[in-house]
């Protein structure tokens, strides 16, 4: 199996991180020994930071503890690639609400793709309706606004190929939209991505703030449109 840096970006997780960490490693260690796993911090306010750190040394060969002190998991997400050891990188949520199999079949997919899209959308959900409505309605508009057509935009379950994204990392800001920006430059490079389903349980409520997450990326989606397909293109227009 290929080497790869599985990516989770971390924030107040002091009653999951060291069981499912623990869980990840245990799953992983069936199938490869050529892996790390970076828990970045984000500014975190319990104990999270000092059982990243407990982590890291007792298992020193599997686990690399980053944090930050400003929050965002932009931030995280840019930190850790920047980070990372190898040139495959798998992108998942610290609650590990995504059928872990979608790794292997993750790095698979790598070696003919750019980007790997986990999509609940078009695999099975266990998920509240309105959190799901939110979601879907987000997904058209990005698809009218930018012309990509991927179904999921969440943080987890995704896979990159560094060298395709890495020339684009110094504009990732805050906080998610990375995904909608990181598909977007790599489908206008011609590169190669792809969606696959993958199940996945909410085993708790989301850690982000609904109302600011709505208009954070509705906010981020109108600039990006703006620049990517108003400005550049009368720039581009002769006079």
């Amino acid at each position: 199996m290929k080497k790869f840096s599985l990516i989770i970006p971390i924030y107040n997780e002091e009653k999951i991180i060291v069981k499912n960490t623990e869980r990840l490693i245990k799953f992983l260690n069936k199938f490869s020994k050529n892996y790390q796993i970076i828990l970045c911090d984000n500014g975190s306010t319990d104990e999270t930071p000092n059982l990243g750190k407990r982590l890291e040394k007792k298992y020193p060969k599997k686990i690399k503890f980053i944090r930050i002190e400003k929050r965002g998991v932009g931030h995280a997400f840019k930190k850790a690639v920047l980070s990372s050891s190898y040139n495959n990188l798998i992108s998942m949520d610290m609650d590990l609400s995504v059928d872990l199999n979608f790794i292997p079949k993750c790095l698979k997919l790598l070696n003919e793709n750019s980007i790997v899209v986990g999509s609940k959308t078009v695999g099975s959900q266990e998920r509240l309706f309105y959190r799901r409505f939110i979601s879907e309605s987000y997904i058209l508009l990005t698809k009218f606004l930018l012309g990509i057509n991927f179904s999921d935009y969440s943080i987890g379950a995704k896979g990159y190929r560094k060298k395709d994204i890495i020339g684009k990392i110094k504009e990732i800001n805050s906080g998610s939209f990375y995904v909608n920006m990181l598909i977007y430059y790599v489908k206008k490079k011609n590169k190669k991505v792809v969606e696959i389903p993958v199940f996945c349980h909410d085993t708790r409520k989301s850690k982000f703030n609904l109302m600011d997450e709505i208009f954070y990326r509705l906010k981020n989606l109108l600039s990006f449109w703006f620049r990517e397909k108003i400005i550049n293109k009368i720039i581009k227009t002769p006079v």
